[in-house]
């Protein structure tokens, strides 16, 4: 690491997963506001690599990882690896943290909660997720918070952005190729764009902020009625047809209610979060 005991006049701060969807414009936030950002991913970066793992820490100031596992379906098959990634390496990656004095942002997902909730989540309810990828990141935020360092655990759902796939992205694409479409009408949380998490994750960076969060888009909206949005605005010709969970089976089961209660990072923040059809507009007028 060249920035390894040089002297500098700002914090070095680790981006990992730093090419990734919420990576790339994390990156580019931190830039923006002045930070001596620097990203970290495959093939160079691997985050299960202890060597590699330490190099980071001990050249940074603070550490913001978006490295993840992050496909759920093929969590339930790649479940050793799914548990790598995001619990045993964020346990290191922890531990490290603590033993060179360093801040950890790390972003968890709704997905530790198993959606029976009849309310929107706060971060005081307790978890119970029903996949393998909850499940891991959910072991992920318990190693971290037993590691002893100083942290932050953000929890996110539905993102999208300009640098990688998403429920959005995907819904697009297979617009290109189907007439009709059937989408889940009984999931119901919040899009939430990954630079908004990225303007956020700044502001927390700049106090060192400790502590659970839950983060997302305001208002609620169906995984149908976010199709519904999309293909108005853009004006695309498809069918669309509600279904029911029960009726689009996939390898991992899904939380039907993914809402979250965002008033506790919201007192933390300058600005109101905006609501989920403005940062998706926005969205679509750039693809």
């Amino acid at each position: 690491m060249t920035r390894k005991g040089a002297h500098r006049d700002k914090p070095a701060i680790a981006v990992l997963g730093g090419r990734g969807m919420l990576g790339t414009d994390l990156v580019a936030a931190c830039t923006a506001r002045g930070f001596d950002v620097r990203g970290y991913d495959l093939p160079e970066f691997d985050i299960t690599d202890a060597e590699h793992l330490r190099g980071v820490v001990e050249a940074s100031d603070a550490i913001l990882n978006c490295a993840a596992y992050t496909d759920v379906d093929g969590a339930e098959t790649h479940t050793a690896l799914a548990h790598r990634v995001n619990a045993e390496a964020v346990g290191h990656l922890g531990e490290l943290a603590a033993q060179y004095g360093r801040w950890v942002l790390h972003f968890s997902t709704d997905f530790v909660f198993d959606g029976t909730f009849d309310r929107p989540y706060v971060e005081t309810d307790a978890p119970n997720p029903i996949n393998e990828y909850g499940r891991s990141k959910l072991a992920g935020e318990e190693r971290l918070a037993a590691s002893g360092c100083s942290y932050c655990v953000v929890r996110l759902q539905w993102t999208y952005g300009l640098h990688g796939n998403s429920f959005v992205t995907k819904t697009i694409e297979r617009a290109v190729t189907e007439r009709r479409l059937a989408v889940v009408e009984d999931q119901v949380g919040s899009p939430t764009p990954t630079t908004l998490v990225a303007d956020v994750a700044c502001e927390l960076l700049g106090r060192k902020t400790e502590g659970t969060f839950h983060l997302a888009s305001a208002g609620y909206v169906s995984r149908f009625g976010v199709t519904q949005f999309v293909f108005e605005r853009l004006g695309l010709n498809v069918e669309l047809a509600p279904c029911c969970s029960s009726e689009y089976l996939t390898p991992a089961t899904r939380p039907l209610n993914s809402r979250f209660d965002c008033r506790k990072i919201q007192t933390l923040l300058k600005d109101p979060i905006e609501p989920w059809q403005q940062g998706l507009e926005r969205f679509l007028r750039q693809l």
